[in-house]
């Protein structure tokens, strides 16, 4: 997937809790947010504000797609709440390479693929 891929992607599945998410979608819209914060900083301290609150909810619906596709609960993001350990197991969960079947996907999805 690629850059413009994954940020239409996530922007598009706004609050969208459901389904998966590959580590190219997720870790692409990360970028995405990160370098558009930074910029934004540079122009007004407000804007870069209001836009990164703005993506608090896509960035925590795109990590629980992601965390589904590692076949873990999305309310996993909470171990995040812990300082520094939890930073760490938080990264190293949404880093793990996808499961070949999950327990969250979709029943539309499993029925498909039979």
């Amino acid at each position: 997937m690629t850059f413009t891929e994954a940020t239409k992607t996530c922007l598009s599945k706004y609050a969208d809790f459901n389904g998966r998410a590959s580590r190219s979608e997720y870790w692409w819209f990360v970028l995405f947010t990160v370098i558009a914060s930074i910029v934004l900083s540079f122009v007004s301290n407000t804007l870069s504000g209001l836009f990164s609150l703005g993506m608090l909810l896509p960035s925590i619906a795109a990590a629980t797609r992601r965390l589904h596709d590692t076949d873990r609960s999305g309310w996993m993001q909470l171990i995040g709440i812990v300082p520094v350990l939890g930073w760490i197991v938080i990264i190293y969960f949404l880093a793990q390479p996808s499961t070949a079947s999950s327990r969250f996907d979709s029943v539309k999805a499993v029925t498909e693929a039979a």
